[in-house]
């Protein structure tokens, strides 16, 4: 997957957050079909997919199920099979700004997995990185024609982070 001359043409990457309208879905039943209820994040620092920000101490905050390929194939038509997965994800317990847009500073800390997926739905393959390589990476990534979007995940628990896409 890698090229380092296309990569350079990709100059803008589009991050996603969960998206709002989904987030008001998911408060009510999420995607495990499951009314989750908000608690005191505590001391704070989690982190939030919902505005790509970490929780302050004693925010109120849901931790809920979200298959974030299902809404992705919705969208494209594609047919994830089996790789639609459902895993856990912090958002606010309410509505918040959102994700101003940008890769998310200071929201990853320690290395991530960039998975990518081709229109098809299927993982083409990940690259591991540390915070501050993120961005080039998914650069990379995206510049292969095969990828249609990239799944930002967690690699001590392999949870759902954000999805990014060409800008």
């Amino acid at each position: 997957m890698e090229n380092t001359a296309a990569t350079a043409t990709v100059t803008a990457l589009d991050v996603r957050a969960v998206p709002g309208p989904v987030l008001a879905e998911l408060r009510r039943v999420d995607d495990a079909g499951r009314t989750r209820e908000a608690f005191d994040a505590g001391l704070g620092d989690q982190p939030l997919r919902c505005c790509l920000t970490r929780a302050r101490p004693g925010e109120r905050i849901v931790l809920l199920s979200y298959a974030p390929l299902l809404r992705w194939a919705a969208e494209t038509g594609c047919d994830p099979g089996p790789y639609l997965e459902t895993g856990p994800v912090f958002v606010h317990a309410g509505p918040c700004a959102g994700h101003p847009g940008g890769w998310p500073e200071g929201f990853h800390r320690g290395p991530r997995v960039l998975r990518a997926y081709s229109a098809d739905g299927l993982i083409l393959g990940g690259k591991l990185g540390a915070p501050d390589e993120l961005p080039s990476i998914a650069a990379e990534l995206l510049a292969d024609p095969a990828t249609a979007v990239l799944h930002v995940r967690a690699v001590e628990f392999g949870c759902f982070l954000h999805e990014v896409r060409r800008g």
